[in-house]
């Protein structure tokens, strides 16, 4: 299919569920965005602008989302990747899809210490942008979801990489805002890069018993839908195979094999109203033997993501289990598609109502409130996890927690009060310990009193959710900010100690609020009362500042050596005017402006030697970019719109030690290929941050190495050392 054919497919989709969508913006957004991808490529070779079309397909047909969601789906990446802007798309399109677009987007302009940190910042940012407009994680869900469907194009250690964040972030998103079909989808693609050994054995086996399993189906459906009939109760009557990730789930975790699986097979029965569900339940248990203890009622006690529904779980007439679902059209409805079921259209199909609103992602967020980049990520899988466990307080309300819940977790989630003034706790009527296990179905009843002395440090083990741990952090900030200030110190000074550095090194006047920049907090002691009441650790506090203080070390060398040059020759400069200081940032140079923010283009990864050129990007400084890169072809610079936003810039003397850039690396493919590349790069002391590599079906091997050097006459030794390797055909610096 072509480009313009996908496009006219798109419209035909919408045209289907949204005849009175704005047809002329949603062309407007589609050839802005061709036009600010020209020139990118996907890493199978094809058009950039294939990515924006397939995730506002899926956005489309999927979920049934409106025009505005179309629009932001097809400018989703601009942002991102192109010189495009918040402030342009606001002007063009609207400030609601500009809001949306800027969602979706990474935070790629801000440098952060590790890897975890961009991404609990890009999460933080995602979740408070979906929190307003819930269409900007079903946007994202869709990007991922196009980006695992062609996975196959990324290195092997790209796949694992993002595969990975998929299960333990994107698909328990996707289950928490009950979108079961793309929550399936995405778990199965990511297995298949997980566990790809695993993932095909499943698949092949499933394969070799299709028809087998296929006669079961049709057999056991027919039985149900003949009684049904008899009974004159209207019904839709369908059977499937679990799907793969569901199978290697309960195979590893129950240590069985396939044939072992309880309830490999599932039915849905779909009826018209609620009183017929439970109709439906009595005849199904009539037919077949329940099996004591696989009985569950979403629909008395619905699911926190709206999900309800009746699963039993029976022995079949051939002495195969499997498991039926009984629900409403309306039910299946939220079951397949959740939050996305209920969007309701403006007028026009436009805007988002009350629906994008959701108290669960402003809980989650506040619960995240002063934990470290680890601790967030750790705590959002729990938080989102499938796994759930449903207990009642003595009133008889439902309480949902985390799977393996104790007291403590039950008492916090009533109030942070109740947990505070806990003494003890009684489960179904008898006292139990303070780390008792919670079950489906217990009577929970906590024990207060107003003397009590407040939780213990040794709550934060035994609590499972996330928001008992963060309010137990918040009575020790509160209450012990003293002690935990002592307590902080010792730990932070003893591992100190342990890394050969001490507290002179810390505090001179010039170094200290560098330093706590680096574990942003704003004095010493709100760093110590951290560390007392559990919210940082005294190891992350001195990793982040050890590479602070070498650096500075560092420096202070360098200016000792320059002072003493300069007395040597004091005596032959003292006639002669100093030069006027020209103040740079990041080793750049920008005419006319001082203390100007500056960031290096990613597309084409300028170091000290390039020539290079601005470009001023409004609300992020001037964007540095290589004089050759497309991105700043002299007709882009020549562009009425652009041509007062393009600057001169030039290098420093005062450059970086180190610049991140790109080689490309075109070479026949052999074996140890790559590790000859390695041994290279080893030779000449590179930096290496990441390598990709791919073979093509013409007997090539593609590598895109990720480096940091010093300026471009290292970076030509580096060319020159990988072109001597034998096979190496040519290596590029990539761009635009």
């Amino acid at each position: 299919m072509t480009i313009q054919e996908q496009y006219e497919h798109l419209e035909k989709t919408l045209r289907g569920y949204n005849p009175s969508a704005d047809f002329s913006r949603i062309r407007n957004a589609f050839e802005y965005a061709d036009q600010c991808h020209n020139g990118q490529k996907r890493k199978s070779g094809e058009p950039y602008i294939i990515h924006p079309l397939a995730v506002a397909q899926i956005v489309a047909e999927e979920l049934n989302l409106d025009s505005e969601s179309i629009e932001a789906a097809l400018l989703h990446d601009v942002i991102e990747d192109t010189p495009a802007e918040h402030a342009d798309i606001a002007r063009l399109f609207s400030p609601t899809i500009a809001d949306l677009v800027e969602g979706v987007s990474k935070l790629t302009r801000i440098q952060y210490a590790t890897k975890e940190d961009e991404q609990m910042e890009t999460l933080r940012k995602m979740l408070i942008a979906m929190s307003k407009d819930i269409r900007v994680i079903l946007i994202k869900i869709s990007d991922r979801l196009h980006n695992m469907r062609t996975m196959e194009y990324q290195s092997p250690e790209k796949q694992k990489q993002k595969s990975l964040e998929t299960m333990e972030i994107y698909a328990p998103i996707a289950h928490r805002l009950g979108m079961q079909r793309m929550k399936w989808e995405l778990e199965d693609l990511s297995l298949k890069y997980l566990d790809p050994v695993g993932y095909q054995e499943i698949v092949s086996r499933l394969d070799a018993k299709k028809t087998e399993y296929d006669m079961f189906m049709q057999k056991t459906r027919a039985q149900v839908e003949t009684r049904l009939d008899e009974l004159g109760i209207p019904h839709l009557v369908y059977g499937r195979v679990k799907h793969p990730y569901s199978i290697y789930r309960k195979m590893f975790s129950q240590n069985k094999n396939l044939d072992e699986i309880f309830d490999l097979f599932a039915f849905r029965v779909i009826v018209e109203n609620v009183g017929d569900c439970y109709n439906v339940l009595g005849v199904i248990h009539d037919i077949y033997t329940p099996i004591l203890g696989r009985f569950k009622d979403y629909i008395g006690t619905p699911k926190p993501n709206g999900y309800q529904s009746l699963h039993t779980t029976v022995m079949g007439t051939d002495g195969i289990p499997f498991e039926v679902q009984i629900r409403t059209r309306s039910m299946h409805e939220v079951s397949e598609y959740g939050v996305a079921a209920h969007w309701k259209y403006k007028q026009n199909g436009q805007g988002a109502g009350a629906e994008g609103k959701y108290e669960w992602v402003r809980r989650l967020l506040e619960n995240q409130e002063g934990a470290d980049a680890e601790e967030f990520i750790h705590s959002l899988k729990i938080d989102m996890f499938a796994d759930e466990v449903f207990v009642f307080t003595p009133n008889g309300d439902v309480q949902n927690l985390p799977a393996g819940a104790t007291p403590i977790d039950f008492a916090y989630a009533i109030h942070s009060a109740v947990g505070n003034r806990m003494v003890g706790a009684r489960v179904n009527g008898r006292i139990v310990t303070f780390d008792h296990t919670l079950k489906n179905g217990d009577i929970v009843e906590i024990l207060t009193s107003k003397g009590a002395k407040g939780p213990s440090r040794d709550w934060m083990k035994i609590a499972k959710s996330n928001e008992a741990r963060s309010k137990i952090r918040q009575w020790f900030k509160k209450e012990r900010r003293d002690e935990n200030i002592v307590n902080g110190r010792a730990a932070f000074e003893a591992e100190l100690k342990h890394c050969g550095l001490s507290m002179k090194d810390l505090l001179g006047p010039d170094r200290l609020p560098v330093l706590l920049k680096k574990v942003t907090y704003p004095s010493l002691d709100d760093m110590y009362a951290a560390i007392g009441y559990g919210g940082f650790t005294a190891q992350k506090a001195v990793s982040r500042m050890r590479g602070e203080l070498q650096r500075i070390a560092k420096q202070q060398a360098e200016k000792q050596a320059l002072e003493a040059s300069e007395n040597s020759s004091k005596a032959e400069d003292s006639h002669s005017p100093a030069p006027k200081q020209v103040k740079s940032e990041q080793g750049i140079i920008v005419e006319g402006l001082n203390n100007c923010l500056v960031k290096f283009s990613k597309c084409c990864t300028p170091v000290p030697g390039d020539e290079i050129v601005g470009f001023i990007t409004r609300g992020y400084g001037v964007s540095v970019h290589r004089s050759d890169c497309p991105n700043a072809s002299p007709e882009r610079r020549a562009d009425p719109a652009l041509s007062d936003r393009w600057i001169r810039v030039s290098w420093g003397s005062d450059t970086n030690e180190s610049y991140p850039t790109t080689l490309e690396v075109v070479a026949k493919d052999r074996l140890n290929l790559l590790l000859d590349v390695s041994a290279a790069l080893s030779t000449t002391k590179t930096f290496v941050s990441g390598i990709q590599c791919r073979s093509t079906e013409d007997g090539f091997a593609i590598a895109r190495i990720e480096i940091r050097v010093r300026d471009g006459e290292q970076m030509r030794t580096i060319i020159n050392k990988l072109n001597q390797i034998s096979g190496v055909l040519q290596v590029t610096r990539p761009s635009g």
